[in-house]
């Protein structure tokens, strides 16, 4: 891949049609553009990638909470991540993985929560979101339900439920 880089506004119609082709529907499409709405969406946490000129991957990190007994606690939400069919198991994912997580962790983030494929995050340090006392508000298999801790110990203590914004109930 040759760049990657944070989305622009002549980006959205590749970043559509990138989630679209890669998930085989436009929920998510539509997830990321209600998203990208939303008064707390982080520009400099919407990636993609291109190649020869073209967007051919993508990744979102949104914001979200962790309700616990003592208030809420800021983290953020990695959905979606979206690779072109074709180019797909080519390392493009991984790479923006690695340079997403890495801007959260420069822009100051603690914590990012994934719902994904159990073989795919734990290679970027994602393990057991219930592990770390983190509960989804939606049945979700425990193997999918990952978080990752940006800054060592930034779950310690804490326990609750993820709070996803709007749109996730919307998709």
């Amino acid at each position: 891949m040759n760049t990657i880089r944070p989305e622009t506004a002549e980006d959205h119609a590749a970043i559509r049609e990138v989630n679209t082709l890669a998930f085989g529907r436009e929920v998510e499409a539509r997830l990321v553009e209600n998203l990208r709405r939303l008064p707390d969406f982080i520009p400099e946490l919407s990636l993609v990638g291109i190649e020869a000129g073209q967007v051919v991957g993508h990744i979102l990190f949104s914001p979200l909470v962790i309700e616990t007994q003592e208030g809420a606690v800021t983290a953020l939400a990695l959905a979606v991540l979206a690779v072109r069919p074709e180019l797909q198991n080519q390392g493009i994912g991984s790479e923006l993985v690695r340079d997403g997580l890495e801007e959260c962790r420069r822009l100051g983030h603690k914590t990012v929560v994934v719902v994904g494929h159990p073989e795919y995050y734990p290679r970027f340090g994602f393990s057991s979101a219930r592990a770390k006392g983190l509960e989804a508000p939606f049945p979700v298999p425990d193997e999918a339900f990952m978080v990752l801790e940006l800054v060592p110990g930034a779950l310690d203590g804490v326990g609750g439920t993820v709070k996803y914004p709007p749109p996730f109930s919307d998709a």
